[in-house]
């Protein structure tokens, strides 16, 4: 019978096509999987940086994982949205039965799913390195989705208002200056007190230290960096839902 299939069935096709093409782009395949995955061997296995006390791996896994979830969640999404949007992928398919919110939702699916699989590879390759994790997994699934709901806010509102060109420039400076401000692979007391009181605000920075907290310290429910990062979903993805151009 002719007509649309069920909204539940849209969005799901939509996800797992969104996830197929990630996967099958190998620039964005180097950005999300490869990236972290070497930096993780390099710095876990290379005395490069002073991570402090303790095993190097153990300080370095949780930035990492905030490393990964910034490179799907902001970096891929922004890049992908933008050239999508650019070349009037976005306009066919607000046009098409699935409505535009369902897109939103089965982009965010996509982005889930390629979390998870990053999730899974990396900590693989830190057990294999020596990593003994503590801590609540609630704790850290709940960091780990207000990370992506703040970085997927901020990649959309990045993409939805620029040209694709800019974009792409945007998002890759900034995703180069979070990895090196905010905690990834060196603890931010290395850096001057002025600028850390700024960057421990950063979604990135709050992202890693709860994360360091539970997983190395095995500390609670890091309320503060939860907060932080509930406050950047909410201003992210409500600017982008305000903000965001479909043309």
């Amino acid at each position: 019978m002719p007509g649309a299939a069920p909204l539940p069935r849209m969005i799901v096709s939509q996800a797992l096509l969104e996830t197929r093409m990630l996967l099958r782009n190998g620039e964005q395949l180097l950005l999300t999987v490869v990236i972290p995955a070497l930096l993780l061997v390099l710095f876990g296995s290379v005395d490069i940086v002073d991570t402090g006390p303790g095993d190097p791996v153990d300080f370095l896994t949780p930035g990492v994982l905030a490393l990964a979830v910034l490179s799907t969640a902001f970096t891929g999404q922004a890049i992908a949205t933008g050239f999508e949007r650019r070349y009037g992928v976005l306009k066919r398919l607000g046009a098409s039965p699935l409505p535009r919110w369902g897109l939103m939702a089965a982009k965010t699916l996509s982005v889930l799913v390629t979390e998870v699989l990053q999730v899974v590879l990396l900590t693989v390759i830190a057990f294999a390195l020596g990593w003994s994790p503590h801590g609540n997994p609630g704790a850290v699934l709940l960091l780990l989705v207000l990370g992506t709901a703040a970085c997927s806010g901020l990649g959309l509102l990045m993409a939805g208002t620029l040209r694709a060109e800019a974009t792409l420039a945007a998002a890759n400076l900034v995703f180069l200056l979070l990895l090196v401000g905010c905690g990834v692979l060196a603890p931010l007391d290395k850096f001057p007190d002025g600028a850390q009181s700024v960057l421990r605000l950063l979604p990135l920075s709050a992202l890693c230290d709860g994360l360091r907290d539970v997983l190395q310290h095995g500390a609670g429910t890091p309320w503060g960096d939860l907060a932080i990062l509930l406050v950047w979903a909410a201003v992210g993805l409500g600017a982008a839902a305000r903000f965001f151009r479909w043309e």
